[in-house]
C-alpha cells in the first residue's frame, strides 16, 4: 500500500507551487475545498466519517496535482461523492450537485462547465487513478473515545474536554495534517490541547505503569512534546488568519468572498476602505415627484440587463415611400396547369395481336458435382480371415 505522510519539505513542493501558485494561496485552496465539503456533507446528512474520507481524498488527490489544472469545487464533489460510496452512506451525483449550486456563487459554479455531471463523473476515474485505489482512510474519532475511556478524573470535566478535541479534529480537516501524521499521533495532541484549554489536568488513567511518564506513553510511543506542541500550533492558526485582502490571485472560476449580510455598509458618500481607490463613488439617480420629496430610482442590475436591439438599416438611394392613398395595380393571374401525360411504374400493355415475350423465369440452379466415391476394382478379393479362436471349456460350478 502506498505511504501517505510526507515531510514539512514535500508539503511545500507541491504541483500547485510549481505550477506558480505560492504556498500560502495554496492552504487557502486547500481550507476552501476543505471546508465546502463539510458544509455540503451537513446540508446532506452525511455522517463525520464520510465527510472526514472526502477531505482527505482531497488533500491526497493536490499532492500529485495542480490547483491550477484541476479547480477544487468540482474535485470536493468528486471526493465527496467517492467517499460516500466507500463508507456506504452513497448519494447520487445530481443531488451533490444540486447542493454545491445552493452553497456556490455563480461565477464559482461556473468551473462545473455545461454538464456538471460529466465533469464529476469523468474527475472520479482520475480521482481513483490518483489515490491508487487505497479507499479505506482511519480518523482520529475513534481513538479520541477510545482514550478518553481510560482516562479518571471528574466526568464532566472530562466530558468537556472531549468535546473541545472532537471540535478541534472537525477544524484539523482544513489543514495538512492528515498528510503528517497518523490519526492516533493526532488525537493524543488534540486531547492535550483540549486538556490545556478546558483545564482538565489528567492525574490517573487505567492500566498505568511506571515506566510510563505521560498518560499518551501507554497508546502512542516516542512522541516528544515538541511534536503535540506542533501540531496544537497548526490547528491555533486556523483561528488566528486574518481574512484574505481583495485582490488576491485566484484561479479561474474563484472570485472574492461577499460581506456577510449583517455587516454595516459605510455611507454612499465614502467609498469602503477595500473599495478600489481608482474607482470612484456615483451619486445614486434623483428623480423629482409632485410631493416635493426626491425619490430614489435602484439601479437596473447589470445581470438583467439586456442588449438594445440594433437600428435598421437605412433605405436605398432613390427609394421613395408610395403615398398614402396609393392602390397597388392588380396581380395577373396564374398561369394555367399543364396536363402531363402519365406515366407507368411498368411498361404499356401490349396491343391486341402482338406478340407478348414469353416470361424470364431464371435458369435451374446448377447441381454441385458427386463427391468422390471410392469403389474397389472388380478383381478385388477381401483376404481370408484366419480359424476362429477355440472356444473356452465350461467348467460347472461345484
Amino acid at each position: 500500500m502506498p505511504y501517505w505522510y510526507y515531510d514539512k519539505k514535500d508539503l511545500q513542493n507541491t504541483p500547485s507551487f510549481r505550477d506558480g501558485i505560492n504556498n500560502e494561496t495554496e492552504n487557502r485552496y486547500r481550507k476552501e475545498g476543505a471546508r465546502f465539503i463539510i458544509d455540503t456533507g451537513s446540508k446532506m446528512d452525511l455522517g463525520y466519517n464520510t465527510v472526514a474520507t472526502g477531505v482527505v481524498y482531497f488533500h491526497r488527490f493536490y499532492m500529485f496535482h495542480s490547483f491550477r489544472t484541476f479547480p477544487r469545487y468540482i474535485t470536493a464533489c468528486c471526493c465527496l461523492f467517492l467517499a460516500g460510496k466507500v463508507e456506504e452512506t452513497p448519494k447520487k451525483c445530481k443531488d451533490i450537485i444540486k447542493v454545491a449550486k445552493s452553497l456556490l456563487t455563480e461565477e464559482k459554479f461556473g468551473s462545473f462547465g455545461e454538464d456538471p455531471k460529466e465533469e464529476v463523473m469523468t474527475l472520479e476515474r482520475i480521482l481513483l487513478q490518483t489515490i491508487k485505489f487505497d479507499l479505506q482512510v482511519e480518523h482520529p474519532y475513534g481513538y479520541l473515545l477510545k482514550y478518553a475511556k481510560c482516562l479518571k478524573g471528574d466526568k464532566a470535566k472530562l466530558q468537556k474536554m472531549v468535546q473541545m478535541a472532537w471540535t478541534f479534529v472537525n477544524d484539523s480537516l482544513c489543514t495538512t495534517l492528515c498528510l503528517q501524521w497518523e490519526p492516533e499521533v493526532i488525537a493524543v495532541a488534540l486531547m492535550f490541547l483540549a486538556g490545556k484549554l478546558s483545564k482538565f489536568e489528567v492525574v490517573d488513567w487505567n492500566g498505568r505503569t511506571p515506566k510510563h511518564n505521560a498518560w499518551w506513553d501507554m497508546f502512542v510511543e516516542d512522541v516528544t512534546m515538541e511534536l503535540l506542541e506542533d501540531i496544537c500550533h497548526q490547528v491555533l492558526d486556523l483561528y488566528s488568519l486574518q481574512a484574505q485582502p481583495a485582490g488576491a490571485e485566484s484561479p479561474p472560476g474563484a472570485p472574492a468572498s461577499k460581506p456577510p449580510k449583517n455587516e454595516k455598509k459605510p455611507p454612499s458618500g465614502t467609498p469602503p476602505a477595500s473599495a478600489s481607490p481608482i474607482a470612484a463613488a456615483k451619486p445614486p439617480v434623483v428623480t423629482p415627484i409632485k410631493n416635493g420629496e426626491p425619490k430614489l430610482e435602484p439601479k437596473p442590475s447589470p445581470r438583467y440587463a439586456f442588449p438594445p436591439f440594433p437600428a435598421p438599416p437605412p433605405p436605398p438611394a432613390g427609394f421613395a415611400a408610395p403615398p398614402p392613398g396609393h392602390v397597388p395595380p392588380p396581380r395577373l393571374p396564374p398561369p394555367p396547369r399543364m396536363s402531363l401525360p402519365l406515366v407507368y411504374a411498368e411498361p404499356p400493355p401490349a396491343r391486341f395481336g402482338a406478340r407478348v415475350p414469353p416470361p424470364r423465369v431464371p435458369p435451374p440452379p446448377v447441381p454441385p458435382p458427386p463427391l468422390p466415391v471410392s469403389v474397389p476394382p472388380p478383381n478385388y478379393f477381401p483376404p481370408a480371415r484366419g480359424p476362429p479362436p477355440p472356444l473356452r471349456p465350461y467348467y460347472p460350478p461345484p
